[in-house]
């Protein structure tokens, strides 16, 4: 019995999340990826966008991002979409949790 080797292909288009809810957790994912998207927040805390991978012997120094290394989508595909009982979007969720301030971050 031979084994096939799985291929991957890399990711193409966008990639659509889906939140349910509008509140303080949902509003701060959105507001900080689309911060990181604009250049404006580095994506602390995501492993796919500021990790290394270790690739052979630590002595080896092959160590390239995550990122660079899996094909998954890039963060500038991330698409949002929720959905929520209160009628307020994202942008006016993430001012009444205290996540952006009016004026100052978007």
């Amino acid at each position: 019995m031979s084994t096939k080797k799985p291929t991957i292909a890399p990711a193409e288009g966008k990639l659509g999340v889906l939140t349910v809810g509008l509140g303080a957790v949902a509003s701060t994912l959105i507001a900080g990826v689309e911060l990181a998207k604009r250049g404006l927040a580095s994506p602390i805390g995501s492993l796919t966008q500021m990790d290394t991978i270790r690739l052979g012997k630590r002595t080896d120094g092959r160590n390239p991002m995550i990122k660079d290394f899996v094909p998954l989508a890039r963060i500038e595909d991330i698409v949002w979409g929720s959905w929520d009982p209160f009628p307020d979007d994202a942008y006016v969720a993430a001012q009444r949790a205290g996540v952006l301030e009016s004026g100052k971050h978007l």
